[in-house]
């Protein structure tokens, strides 16, 4: 698999990583062996995952996977830090007591010394920016990670914050945001991309499959073993299930027969060959599923497929 650079700095990923948001919940130790086996034999680096993703228990899976599936060398180990739901409901906290402290408990589940991508997972209020990126810099001169980013910020927040941390010598800057991206969910091309290829960082999506629905899984109904059906995903899932959605769907199922491809390999690399886009984030159910996805490596669409698609999916 190719390797980019994330942003303008000298971290080098592969081009599509591998997210780990259901493991230790909903992908049990033997699937989520089975997917990372997959992925590191395609060539894949990136492994995505945060503190938030089921109370810590993908971090801890991971951790049990280190050093026996993939050394720790042959991964890109990635986190993120800023949401828990270990009330039973979801809080943000974005303080830098906060932040350093789920890192310090995110490197003791993964079993590591350091990660090589920590990101504040989301924006707050709650919390002075420039006391949330202290706690990137602090993270950085302790060793605790060897480069920094944000996640799910919009485009003014991510250049207020790379901004910041570029007005001073010595600050650690941005190397990346991670945010949604997929044909049915183009919102970051208004000022996010812009923002993050202006300053210097990778743009790493989530949800390149559009939460699965852009793989035409769900043209006909909801199948029962989907994430849809679930009752903590099924709303996740849902907002897409509308008219506009459909057609989107359908102009990529389309694509797909006039190309002899998948939809899934349609929609995965339009995103990942999208101006700006370091690497995909994508999250798998089965091991099988992944393999329908690392298989996109020596596949790019024509240009006028390309145009096609955009005129379906633009605003």
């Amino acid at each position: 698999m190719q390797q980019r650079s994330l942003g303008s700095t000298g971290l080098k990923v592969s081009r599509l990583g591998l997210g780990t948001m259901t493991w230790g919940r909903d992908t049990d130790e033997h699937e989520a062996r089975d997917q990372l086996i997959a992925f590191a034999e395609a060539g894949g680096t990136l492994l995505d995952t945060a503190a938030g993703y089921g109370d810590g228990a993908s971090e801890e899976l991971i951790g049990t996977l280190i050093g026996d599936v993939v050394g720790r060398d042959e991964i890109v180990l990635a986190t993120k830090a800023g949401i828990s739901r270990r009330t039973g409901q979801r809080v943000t906290d974005t303080s830098r007591g906060h932040l350093l402290t789920s890192l310090d408990a995110s490197l003791k589940r993964l079993g590591v010394d350091h990660v090589d991508l920590w990101q504040v997972h989301v924006w707050t209020d709650d919390t002075p920016l420039e006391e949330t990126l202290t706690a990137l810099d602090l993270a950085i001169t302790s060793g605790r990670a060897s480069y920094v980013g944000v996640s799910n910020y919009s485009g003014w927040q991510t250049a207020q914050a790379a901004t910041w941390q570029r007005a001073v010598p010595g600050r650690a800057t941005l190397a990346s945001t991670q945010v949604e991206y997929s044909l049915l969910n183009r919102g970051i091309e208004h000022e996010v991309v812009p923002a993050a290829r202006a300053l210097g960082l990778g743009v790493l999506p989530w949800s390149p499959l559009g939460r699965g629905v852009l793989t035409g899984k769900y043209r006909s109904g909801t199948p029962s073993d989907s994430r849809g059906a679930t009752e903590h995903f099924g709303g996740f899932v849902g907002v897409y299930l509308d008219e506009r959605g459909r057609s989107i769907v359908e102009g990529v199922a389309r694509a797909a027969d006039g190309l002899g491809w998948s939809p899934l390999e349609v929609a995965l690399v339009w995103v990942r060959d999208r101006p700006g886009v370091t690497s995909p984030i994508v999250g798998a159910r089965t091991a099988s599923q992944l393999r329908g996805a690392l298989g996109i490596e020596e596949l790019s669409l024509p240009r006028e497929i390309v145009d096609a698609l955009d005129d379906v999916s633009g605003d």
